[in-house]
């Protein structure tokens, strides 16, 4: 049936005699309650009919075969064709494998991008996938007991304690152990979550007892030197652990206070540039970064590694001959050589970099580029013998151009000290460990060809690429660590007098594909063909298909 002429699902079930009128009126009334909830699952909850029936004809309404998953009907395991998280996030279990075909269950709501994720990552193992739905209960089950098979690192003992010194311990402990850069312990209506984001992506480790959360609540509180009778969003520092700086935000929700701890490891060792995934040789980087008299920026999203690129550049640039001064909120590394200095409440990118300026710097790093104010200093430095490296927050390198502009900084300012935009994302690595070669598959072929063809770049699609089914030294994910991909704007003469001519992005893009820029989906297909990454981790970041 065209799902955009066919009639509200309720309906539709009155009219084929599968509901009653005053089901879907209670239905409707449940749902103004759960807004959350689909009218589906919400029949199915209330148990208005036989559920077998009540699935198969929702499937007909919207086009898909329906079917009631329990456990028995699953004769595959998950993990042999793709992750937990990826089934978790695209709502989706195999349950059988039939002649090359893959029987699929997807959440009762079709979602055609999450279809297209699983058809392509079972492309890869050579199986067409056969999709169906289910009750979105149901799969969200599943998926909780299988969470279970491949979180176990976490030690749930500590939640017998009589204080919650060893269960605060031991979440803090195991995110360390599992690289986790963040940790949640998030307070819901019957239990308290935890989550660890890893490499990039959020994964549940465990479900805590609601009633000790306030026992939680005052541990991190105590050791994040907080306020204890404050129920208001603070700031704090957890410096108990010897390896570890970790920052804490607290933030009230309805159901009490939610933390985040920032896991910040000391004497981290700073990255090579090129470990780093920077594409081209050195002598291309040193005409990208090399320079006097001009500005520097990293462009990306909070989250995608900028900072950590600025430090390996730092690093890079540092000799006892040369002055460099760091302006950061926080200072996350320390660098020996550097002078660093951390913007708190009393100060500001702008109010500091004024007082740098007097201290006879060469280089000079500003953590972003927050404002106006911070903007004209940082190109007033630019202008006078210095160089600076900083931050702004824009989906691309060409944007950078556009977001001074509206910082209100004039073309002739940004002509005359932008010398190089540098734009990146994190993709997650394949992992090393369990990593498999295959070739690419049609579908990956004709995605790749395509945005060779309109870059005007040719691609090898004919060699090998990889997968990785997970292992326990990847927690089952098939990834470990990240690595970026990168796009370099190196702002040409024609650049310049394009800014200075006050010319719009688009023309100032056209400009510089006739010369050496190529965006960033290039170097992430690069990446792919490495065999650094996959399609659907690309796609993730940069929506390829």
């Amino acid at each position: 049936m065209d799902a955009k002429k066919r009639q509200p699902i309720g309906v539709e079930l009155v009219k084929r005699g599968i509901v009653k009128e005053k089901d879907i009126e209670n239905a409707l009334q449940y749902q103004r309650e759960h807004p959350d909830k689909k009218m589906g699952d919400i029949l199915y909850q209330l148990d208005v009919c036989e559920p077998n029936t009540l699935i198969e004809a929702i499937g007909d309404i919207i086009g898909e075969k329906g079917i009631l998953l329990t456990g028995d009907r699953i004769k595959v395991k998950l993990t042999n064709y793709y992750s937990l998280d990826v089934a978790q996030k695209n709502k989706a279990i195999p349950f059988e494998v039939i002649s090359g075909k893959i029987k699929v269950c997807f959440a009762n709501t079709v979602n055609t991008k999450n279809m297209n994720t699983i058809k392509l990552l079972l492309l890869n193992k050579g199986l067409v996938m056969d999709p169906y739905i289910t009750f979105e209960d149901d799969i969200d089950k599943i998926l909780r007991s299988l969470e279970g098979e491949v979180t176990t690192d976490f030690d749930m003992s500590s939640q017998n304690n009589d204080t919650a010194i060893g269960l605060v311990d031991s979440i803090i402990k195991t995110g360390m152990k599992r690289r986790a850069s963040d940790i949640h312990i998030e307070p819901m209506a019957e239990e308290i979550r935890v989550r660890y984001r890893i490499d990039g992506e959020l994964f549940t480790a465990a479900k805590i007892k609601k009633e000790k959360q306030q026992q939680m609540i005052g541990r991190l509180k105590a050791i994040s030197n907080m306020h204890q009778e404050k129920q208001e969003a603070q700031d704090g520092r957890i410096l108990i652990y010897p390896d570890y700086n970790i920052r804490v935000s607290s933030q009230p929700n309805v159901y009490g206070e939610k933390f985040v701890l920032r896991l910040l490891k000391k004497n981290t060792n700073i990255k090579n540039i090129f470990e780093l995934g920077f594409p081209g040789t050195e002598e291309r980087l040193k005409k990208s970064i090399h320079k006097k008299n001009s500005i520097t920026i990293i462009a990306a999203p909070t989250g995608e590694g900028k900072t950590t690129t600025l430090y390996s550049i730092m690093d890079y640039l540092n000799r006892p001959e040369i002055n460099i001064t760091t302006i950061e909120d926080p200072v996350e590394i320390r660098i020996a050589g550097l002078n660093q200095i951390e913007v708190d409440q009393k100060s500001s990118f702008s109010s500091s970099l004024r007082t740098v300026l007097r201290q006879d710097p060469d280089i000079i790093l500003v953590g972003e580029i927050r404002d106006t104010q911070t903007g004209e200093i940082a190109v007033q430095a630019g202008q006078t013998g210095h160089y600076v490296l900083s931050t702004i927050h824009t989906i691309d390198s060409l944007e950078v151009i556009t977001r001074l502009r509206k910082m209100g900084i004039s073309d002739y300012d940004i002509s005359s000290t932008l010398a190089t935009c540098i734009s990146q994302r994190l993709v997650r690595k394949l992992c090393p460990k369990c990593k498999q070669e295959r070739k690419f598959n049609s579908e990956e072929k004709k995605i790749i060809t395509s945005i060779g063809e309109k870059y005007n770049v040719k691609f090898d699609v004919n060699g090998k690429t990889y997968d990785a089914p997970g292992c326990k030294y990847c927690n089952h994910t098939g990834y470990f660590d990240r690595i970026g991909i990168f796009e370099v704007l190196d702002v040409t003469d024609e650049i310049k007098q394009a800014i200075m001519s006050g010319k719009s992005s688009l023309e100032i893009r056209q400009i510089a594909f006739e010369q050496s820029y190529e965006p960033l989906i290039i170097d992430g297909i690069r990446k792919i063909i490495n065999g650094y990454t996959t399609v659907e981790e690309l796609n993730k970041k940069l929506l390829i298909f």
